[in-house]
This record gives C-alpha cells, structure tokens and sequence, in this order.
C-alpha cells in the first residue's frame, strides 16, 4: 500500500505508556462475570474476531496510574511506523467518509477519534485489555488499537501486509459509520427481542456490513492509486482468516453456526469484496 506520502490525521491520541487509569468519560463497563485465566481466553478469541467492547470489557474499576515522565519511547522503530500508518490510514478513511456522507446521507461526516494504548485502556465503554483487540466503542465515538495486534495478526492468523491491517481500521471505523446512522442501536434494540441465536445473527449481519463498508473504503483507496499488487488479495486472506467457523476450529476443535457473532470466513470475504467491487454502500445491506 503506498500510504507513506499520505495525510496524517489530527484525531490520533498516543496513549501508549500510559496504563489503563485514563478516562475520557461517561459511559459504563459491562458486566463478563469473573477475570483471570478464562477471561484471557475468551479475550483472544474476541481478538481474533476483530474486537468488539459491546462483547467483552473488563468490569472491575481501572487502576489509578501515573503516566510516564515524558514522551512515550517505542520499543523500535517499526513501532513507529505503525503508528504513523495507523494515522494515514485513520486520515484517509476520513477523507472517504467525507465524500460519501453529503451525497448518500445528506449530512456531514462526523470523524471518530483513534486512541493508541498499551496494555490496558480505559474507554466509555469500560476498561480493555489489549488482549481484546482493536474496537470501537460508540459511547465515545473511539477506536482503540495496541499496535501489537498487527502482530498477532501476522504471526497467530497468519494474515500479514499493511493492507491487512489496514482493513483492520477501517472495519473498526465501520462500526463508527453504523453508529451515526443510528444502525448499531436500531441492531442492539431488536437483539433485546429476540433469542441468543437470532441476536447473534443480527451480530454478524452488523459485523458483515462494516465488511462491506471498509471493502467500499478500500474502493476509494484504489481509485487514488494508492493500492499495490496483492493488497486486496491481503484484506480478503484477513477476512477470511478472522471467520468465525476458522476460529471456532482452531479453538475447539469444531464449528458451531448457531453462536457465530462476526461470519464465516467466505461471508466476510463475501462482503468485503461486494463494497471493494461496487464502492457503492447500497450495495452493503446485510440487514435485507
């Protein structure tokens, strides 16, 4: 991907180094019932679906924390590239977003914050381990990110490339664009009606759409000749590898369809390439 000469966003806050202590406010931490070992285990397989607070955050109160003296010091300075990255890809799904929402919605585009962390973080939504995975949380309108999960992506999910994580972002900032149509709420009111099974259903039809729609940014992002060789190929082999019957076989062993929250694999590639292909969010109802 060449994003290297792209804008940088001004809505990145650098969190790292600074602990779980930090609230920007507002916003209550869902109950998951106990921590520890099996915590951390349901923690990975949320990451691996790509993160969702709504799904898993921490309930206890965060830990009053100091933040370092000074400048957070990266571990290397791939470190720092990621997060460069992460801004001009933040950026230009800003300036996508922009374009669209005059003209499909008749309103302004209203640009989500991104928060880089370490470790833990404290969000509207409740207190995250980086265990969790990048998410958005719609109290704050904020995706959060620990640049590590690029690694996990790479080395755990075997789903490497910069257009890969990219996809990650702006599947997260997918969620925002649900959130300020007002589909995230229309989605958790009818998940209030009806069974676990069809609540789930209507998880993946969610988590499909916001697919759809960073296939429709990755559109964008062709047309600008910003894309390479092989970078769609990465996004749909990230797709792919983050289905939910994928990880339900690697982590036990067997695929259940009724407790899928996210869609299988082949529904996510599905999708991601139906916005890629058309770069029209008409074509990104799941919900039909």
């Amino acid at each position: 991907m060449r994003w290297k000469e792209g804008r940088r966003s001004a809505n990145v806050q650098d969190r790292r180094g600074m602990g779980g202590g930090y609230s920007r406010g507002g916003g209550s931490p869902m109950v998951v019932g106990g921590g520890g070992l099996g915590m951390i285990v349901v923690a990975i397989v949320i990451a691996l679906l790509g993160g969702d607070p709504t799904i898993l955050l921490d309930s206890s109160p965060p830990v009053s924390r100091t933040p370092s003296s000074g400048q957070y010091q990266a571990s290397s300075p791939q470190e720092d590239e990621l997060a460069d990255f992460t801004s001009v890809v933040l950026a230009d799904t800003e300036d996508t977003w922009d374009k669209i929402f005059p003209k499909e919605f008749g309103s302004n585009y209203q640009h989500p914050g991104l928060v880089l962390f370490t470790g833990a973080v404290q969000s509207a939504c409740g207190t995250a381990q980086s265990a969790v995975g990048p998410f958005y949380c719609p109290a704050d309108q904020q995706v959060y990110i620990d640049l590590d999960f690029y690694q996990d992506l790479k080395n755990q999910l075997g789903a490497p490339g910069d257009f890969a994580q990219a996809y990650v972002i702006a599947h997260e900032v997918g969620h925002h664009v649900q959130n300020l149509l007002g589909i995230s709420d229309q989605v958790r009111q009818a998940q209030r009606r009806v069974s676990k099974t069809e609540a789930n259903q209507l998880s993946v039809r969610q988590e499909l759409q916001a697919d759809c729609f960073a296939g429709v940014w990755g559109a964008s992002a062709q047309g600008r000749g910003l894309l390479e060789a092989g970078d769609v190929d990465e996004a749909l082999n990230a797709a792919s590898q983050i289905g939910d019957d994928k990880l339900q076989k690697r982590q036990q062993g067997y695929v259940n369809p009724d407790s899928f929250t996210h869609g299988s694999a082949e529904q996510r590639q599905e999708w991601f390439q139906r916005g890629f292909s058309s770069g029209d969010v008409d074509q990104c109802d799941t919900f039909s």
